[in-house]
């Protein structure tokens, strides 16, 4: 495990980015739990209002990753100034992201179905940043072997088939499946020749003159959600909360 950190992560200048990471899924975890201890009026948490304005947490969200971000770039690569730029800027994005869904609707969704946004957009970019910690890519690593760049290669194009297979996945309208897929290829593989779901950009544009392909995915669509809606609603009330009745 040291010596793959230290090929992996050290040396190809890899830490700022694993310590952002770090500092993102961490103040995520931390802020779901404190906000949902706020809405069951539970411990000494509050809300943090300026007068009658309440101060949401993307405020100093985006304040603080303007700073690790200006830090990173003036900082260079020596002394503590880019970990501690990155940490700051992971702080940031997490406490972004966490409203991503009041950003994207510019209302306070943060407790409704729509609110849900922002538990995925979390999900999708920590995983992404995961895939480039993953040391598939072979850039920064000083003698590599034959076999290494092979492998890295083969992972590249790994990595780029299953992207492709996600995009159609995601046109096709089964989100999910796409973000999941980033992940897992398998996933992505399945949500890409499966059929699309009625209205999605991929049913419009192929679906337009196969009646019979759009009554099979009107059907389908039908009895998916009504097999997982009650499953996929529980994980995402223990991850992101239980949203507000409309």
């Amino acid at each position: 495990m040291g010596q793959w950190l230290e090929r992996n992560i050290i040396e190809p200048g890899k830490l700022p980015l694993l310590l952002a990471l770090t500092a993102f899924v961490l103040t995520f975890v931390i802020t779901r739990t404190v906000t949902r201890l706020i809405r069951a009026g539970r411990g000494p948490f509050g809300n943090i209002t300026a007068g009658s304005v309440h101060i949401h947490h993307v405020v100093p969200g985006v304040i603080l990753t303007v700073v690790g971000g200006f830090g990173a770039v003036a900082s260079g690569e020596r002394g503590l100034g880019p970990y501690l730029s990155a940490v700051l800027f992971g702080i940031g994005a997490g406490l972004v992201l966490d409203e991503f869904a009041l950003i994207l609707h510019l209302d306070d969704v943060y407790w409704s179905e729509a609110g849900r946004k922002s538990v995925e957009m979390v999900a999708l970019t920590a995983a992404l940043v995961v895939l480039l910690l993953a040391g598939f890519a072979p850039f920064g690593v000083n003698d590599l072997s034959q076999e290494e760049l092979q492998n890295r290669a083969g992972a590249l194009t790994g990595l780029a088939v299953n992207f492709g297979f996600a995009l159609i996945a995601l046109s096709k309208g089964k989100v999910r499946l796409a973000v999941f897929g980033v992940i897992v290829p398998v996933v992505a593989l399945i949500g890409s020749l499966r059929l699309a779901r009625p209205g999605s950009p991929w049913a419009k544009r192929f679906y337009r003159h196969r009646h019979r392909a759009r009554a099979k995915a009107l059907l389908r669509a039908y009895r998916h959600d009504r097999r997982w809606s009650r499953p996929a609603r529980a994980i995402g009330d223990w991850l992101g909360g239980k949203p507000d009745r409309p």
